[in-house]
């Protein structure tokens, strides 16, 4: 076809008609990332329950399907809000939602939508499921929003993943049961898993940050002492799990925490022995999550063999 022809009828017959806009909106949501993240509040809340019953199980639905309206809000809010730098990155820019054919006020309007659906949801858990529904979205908003931006103040956004990694998980705890002993120290290694993923994701992403002039952890204390920051959160994680599995704390099944930070330990060293690159962090962030998925399913077995137990 010569350049300045119009096509014809059936070459735009041929041309696949765009997604619906609901279809692209859904898909531009980070669902790997909100599956991944359902863990927290879920262990919290089988740590909670007193047992399975129509009530519990319907509370448990509900909070499953509330957090995830909440993180894919998180997620819509961020990408909202880093769009100009995700599309000058390489490895972002093929998965934004203007890839996707969408704008940035589409985006804004779906991520309040989907606030407004999951405080709905944790209004009808009870009042204090969501106060921590209010924060976790307030913590999201300090560490994302321009002119605030937290994500770009090293040592500030570590710590707002500290707490809202703990907040996570009670999130799901308080729906059944009030703060105990368990509670705080569950939700204690939580937050250090956050805010250990978080430095690691940090030092994944640290080339993309920094022509963006991010100023992350990464980009201002070097990639390597990143990572490195983030291992010491795991290993305190692994060792509270740990040590309180012993003392009867947290269920016995945790002991597992010991042998996947062994592994952890050599995959982190092997790495880097190796060099920091993008992909080799990113096979690290995929081993270190099948090992928190089977410490979650360790503490998932524990807590229904502690049903009917008093606590601790």
């Amino acid at each position: 076809m010569k350049s300045g022809q119009a096509a014809s009828p059936r070459a735009r017959m041929r041309q696949p008609a765009p997604s619906p806009l609901a279809v692209r909106l859904l898909g531009a949501i980070r669902m790997d990332e909100v599956v991944t993240l359902q863990g927290a509040p879920l262990m919290g809340a089988l740590l909670a329950m007193p047992g399975l019953t129509g009530a519990t199980s319907t509370a448990l639905l509900a909070l499953i399907f509330g957090n995830g309206l909440l993180l894919a809000h998180v997620f819509m809010i961020n990408d909202w809000a880093g769009i100009e730098g995700d599309l000058r990155d390489p490895h972002r820019a093929p998965r934004t939602f203007v890839a996707r054919g969408l704008t940035r006020p589409q985006i804004g309007f779906f991520a309040v939508a989907l606030l407004a659906a999951a405080l709905a949801v944790f209004a009808g858990l009870g009042p204090a499921s969501l106060g921590v529904a209010v924060a976790i979205a307030g913590l999201s908003a300090v560490y994302s929003t321009p002119g605030i931006h937290m994500k770009g103040r090293p040592g500030f956004s570590s710590a707002l993943h500290l707490l809202g990694g703990a907040l996570h998980f009670l999130l799901g705890y308080i729906v059944f049961a009030p703060l105990s002993l368990q509670a705080v120290v569950a939700s204690s290694a939580f937050g250090l898993v956050f805010t250990a993923g978080h430095f690691t994701h940090e030092a994944r992403d640290h080339e993309g940050d920094a022509l963006n002039g991010i100023r992350t952890n990464a980009v201002a204390m070097g990639r390597r002492s990143a990572l490195i920051a983030g291992f010491l959160c795991f290993s305190a994680a692994y060792g509270l799990l740990f040590l309180f599995a012993l003392a009867g704390t947290l269920p016995r099944t945790l002991v597992i925490a010991g042998p996947c930070y062994v592994l952890h330990t050599v995959a982190f060293a092997r790495v880097l022995r190796r060099g920091l690159t993008f992909n080799r962090l990113k096979r690290l962030q995929s081993l270190y999550r099948i090992l928190f998925a089977l410490i979650g399913l360790a503490l998932a077995v524990g807590a229904v063999q502690m049903w009917g137990k008093p606590s601790p």
